[in-house]
């Protein structure tokens, strides 16, 4: 597997996976983790948590990711309608954030919604952007009138390179030099090597952001390295390519055959030995000059982005603002 810091088509959760399906497939004697790598299972059915951290040069090969946190919430239920879901959802990701940012009292955040407003699978970190808590200009101008505990956050939905002209990295940076936040944290869509996780995860990752790279359209990455401040990065999953719908569908026809096979078998021992890394690369290869890049999404999608937006918006606020509780949410945002 290639090691690429900027490639995002992986949750650091899946390209773990891959390595361990890589593994069996080259007979290791241990399903164990990849070397490197620390992994954390927690949450309940409801919401599930992988923490993985990347702990050495090692494991960045291992994975292709670099050195740094990794948190995966998977919420099946996610886009149900239900509220205590809900209200846990906002709750569990804001105490993962705080796994993972260090502010002080008067720290400053700049949020950042990366994406294209007018594409609507693309248009999650505009939407967030719309619903948190925006602070700075408060607290510069009305202190009198803020609640303790609120910290300074201001936030912008930067557009894309089709509609600005301007690289994204670019814009962030300019605001960067002129605001000097603290902690800087992007939200994007991404695009998923899992038909299952579409729209039901919410990934954190420590080590930046390159906008536009899960669909081929990769930027200047937002990092510490390239802007000097730490970079949070929070992606949904909103979009999968027709080769992972393939895939996906041939693997669950090869684990039904798997179990119904004897064991022992020839036929059961071939269909163990398939690389299925291989097998994603050969029906890309086939499908390319059909449908070229196909990407695809839910057809409620609209439904989806209002619906996890609003929990990664709450989130944020609920782990920026001391104190703050959903309630307190309404006061702040209009």
């Amino acid at each position: 597997m290639q090691s690429n810091k900027n490639v995002r088509t992986d949750l650091a959760l899946e390209a773990r996976e891959l390595f361990r399906q890589q593994s069996m497939n080259e007979t290791l004697k241990e399903r164990g983790e990849p070397p490197g790598v620390e992994v954390e299972n927690d949450g309940d059915e409801d919401i599930r948590i992988t923490r993985v951290r990347v702990t050495s040069p090692t494991g960045e090969a291992s994975i292709g990711k670099p050195m740094g946190n990794y948190i995966t919430l998977e919420i099946p239920r996610l886009n149900d309608n239900d509220q205590e879901l809900y209200e846990n959802a906002c709750k569990a990701l804001a105490k993962e954030l705080t796994r993972i940012v260090t502010l002080k009292e008067k720290s400053t955040t700049l949020i950042v919604g990366l994406g294209n407003w007018n594409v609507t699978p693309d248009a999650l970190g505009p939407k967030v952007v719309s619903s948190v808590m925006v602070t700075r200009h408060l607290l510069e101008y009305v202190p009198e009138q803020v609640d303790e505990g609120v910290r300074p956050v201001c936030a912008v939905a930067p557009g894309v390179l089709g509609i600005t002209g301007i690289e994204t990295g670019e814009i962030v940076r300019g605001i960067v030099d002129r605001v000097k936040p603290d902690v800087i944290i992007a939200i994007d869509a991404l695009a998923s090597r899992k038909m299952e996780r579409v729209s039901t995860t919410i990934q954190l990752a420590d080590t930046g952001i390159a906008p536009g790279s899960g669909v081929g359209n990769k930027r200047m990455e937002l990092s510490r390295e390239t802007l000097g401040v730490p970079v949070i990065a929070i992606g949904v999953p909103t979009v999968v390519d027709a080769a992972t719908m393939a895939n996906d569908t041939i693997d669950m026809v090869l684990d039904s055959m798997i179990k119904q096979a004897p064991q022992g078998t020839e036929f059961y021992n071939m269909l163990n030995t398939i690389d299925r890394n291989e097998k994603y690369q050969l029906i890309q290869e086939v499908l390319k000059p059909y449908i070229g890049t196909l990407i695809v999404t839910p057809k409620e999608i609209d439904d989806i982005i209002e619906k996890i937006s609003k929990v990664i918006a709450n989130g944020l606020n609920i782990a920026l603002h001391k104190g703050i509780t959903l309630q307190d949410v309404n006061r702040y945002v209009h």
